[in-house]
């Protein structure tokens, strides 16, 4: 699985989210072969948009999401895992980009809880 974590430039602790997100995977027994993560910082609207995603359809800019296709090719990922959570349509868009299933963590907690 590859992680990927979308951040505000203001939230600090996004490597320990992406460690323990890693280590909650690793725990259920996924393989995690990459990480990707994606910071926005101030941009055009200012402060009140830096918790916003660039994208509604893909969570990320499009080359972050090209670049997380291409590691999860290169590694043979099964899965995207995103540390936000996934609308319906991110959720299709990205799997139908990334060439395997992009689901968000929250999910993959609940799978677990079903199993």
């Amino acid at each position: 699985m590859v992680v990927v974590g979308f951040f505000s430039v203001k939230q600090k602790d996004f490597a320990a989210l992406m460690d323990a997100a890693a280590s909650a995977l690793t725990a259920r027994g996924a393989r995690v072969v990459g990480r990707i993560v994606q910071r926005r910082g101030v941009s055009d609207g200012g402060v009140a948009k830096m918790s916003r995603p660039f994208s509604s359809r893909t969570l990320l800019r499009y080359g972050k999401v090209r670049e997380a296709a291409d590691l999860c090719e290169r590694t043979a990922a099964d899965a995207a895992v995103f540390l936000t959570p996934l609308t319906q349509r991110q959720r299709r868009v990205l799997t139908e980009m990334l060439g395997r299933r992009a689901l968000s963590l929250a999910e993959t907690e609940a799978e677990a809880e079903r199993a």
